[in-house]
């Protein structure tokens, strides 16, 4: 079978953002491709985002069940992309929602996207409000203004990167701290690895330095979590997976001596 598109086969494939809070954050387009679905998939972990989903179409299937305690969280990936695939193969018109954005933080729409147009199915991702969104809304922040830095706050400490502390720094998933990909660690082990945190940021700011965790508001009748401390507290502070830790700049942005002056003779030239 040959479609206009140059699609070789009769399944497709759209992996949707519902947004971050109830009902409010979804796109009419995102609404029109879980209503168009021969099937609907769903990977939200709130009962009342399912029944709501429900409500838009009588076949959707929760993703949920491939977690488990002490599963790797690559081999949930794996399973769900395999699920979402099996029905896309079979010739049906498949939706993927996702929680927030579809492409952010999220291995198995890119991957379902990625094996499907190299199996020649029509497959795309369509945008949703994610939590940077909310974030940038929340706390009354322009990236624009200062620079925004984003990082996993496990790869800020597995690997070497560079922070600019004249800029914002907004780190994600750092509930997750510990727990190897399985989902779950032992509460000391987030503990010490938050420990291991304070020490790498206090690199580039005081440890009285105030940092914000942020937490987006899920319901239209909930208010986000916006929540200042300092540095040196962060150990002890109640963190859930869902919060973010944002720390604003700590330094004025230092101007390039050497590259404003060259820019001054080029508008000097240029007049």
């Amino acid at each position: 079978m040959k479609s206009i598109r140059g699609h070789t086969q009769a399944g497709s494939l759209a992996c949707i953002g519902i947004g971050i809070t109830l009902g409010s954050h979804l796109t009419p387009l995102a609404r029109s491709h879980i209503e168009q679905a021969d099937v609907v998939f769903l990977a939200a972990s709130d009962g009342i985002v399912e029944k709501w989903i429900e409500s838009l179409h009588t076949d959707v299937r929760s993703l949920q069940p491939f977690y488990a305690a002490n599963k790797s969280r690559n081999k949930t990936y794996r399973e769900m992309v395999n699920a979402i695939l099996a029905q896309v193969r079979a010739g049906q018109k498949v939706c993927a929602a996702f929680y927030g954005h579809p492409g952010v933080f999220a291995w198995a729409p890119h991957e379902a996207i990625r094996i499907a147009r190299k199996e020649g199915y029509a497959a795309h991702m369509e945008p949703g409000i994610s939590a940077e969104d909310c974030l940038y809304a929340d706390l009354g922040i322009d990236p624009g203004t200062f620079g925004c830095q984003h990082y996993e706050a496990g790869q800020l400490l597995f690997y070497k990167r560079r922070i600019d502390p004249s800029a914002y720094l907004v780190l994600w998933q750092v509930g997750a701290l510990g727990d190897q990909g399985r989902g779950a660690a032992h509460s000391a082990t987030h503990l010490a690895y938050r420990k291991i945190l304070i020490e790498r940021l206090a690199r580039d700011y005081p440890r009285t330095h105030k940092i914000t965790i942020y937490r987006a508001a899920t319901l239209p009748i909930h208010a986000p979590r916006i929540e200042r401390i300092a540095l040196r507290r962060l150990a002890d502070a109640d963190i859930e997976g869902a919060d973010t830790l944002v720390i604003p700049p700590a330094r004025k942005l230092e101007p390039d001596i050497r590259a404003l002056g060259r820019l001054a003779r080029l508008e000097q030239a240029s007049a």
